[in-house]
């Protein structure tokens, strides 16, 4: 099993940018790669960003591209999710997810674990 804590969540005003972090622990060699997702209430839990463990291959939203900047620190076994030029339509409770391997990273259910989920909320 792999265990997942996010953090960095918070308010930000509209325009602004926030760094979130997953901590990775436990089985993490079986890691293929890890995605961030976001959910608000009474919505599906929508694709954010993945990334490939080995190599650092990128994926993202298409509302995210541009915007959004998905990283890795293998030795620090972290994920990070840069967000910059928040949106008030970006609040959500936001969750890193690790899979042991995906066809298409957008898709949940290629995905092991998950995170507890940070809040982000952005004024406008």
């Amino acid at each position: 099993q792999v265990q997942l804590v996010e953090s960095g969540g918070g308010l930000v005003q509209a325009g602004g940018s926030l760094r979130l972090s997953c901590a990775a622990s436990g089985r993490t060699f079986s890691v293929y790669g890890m995605g961030w997702f976001r959910q608000v209430p009474g919505k599906e839990r929508e694709f954010v960003a993945a990334i490939t463990r080995i190599g650092g291959i990128t994926y993202y939203a298409d509302s995210q591209k541009g915007r959004f900047t998905i990283s890795r620190d293998i030795a620090k076994e972290m994920v990070y999710l840069h967000m910059n030029s928040l949106k008030p339509e970006d609040t959500a409770v936001y969750y890193c997810a690790a899979s042991k391997g995906w066809r298409t990273p957008a898709v949940i259910g290629n995905y092991d674990s998950w995170g507890q989920g940070t809040q982000v909320t952005i004024s406008s």
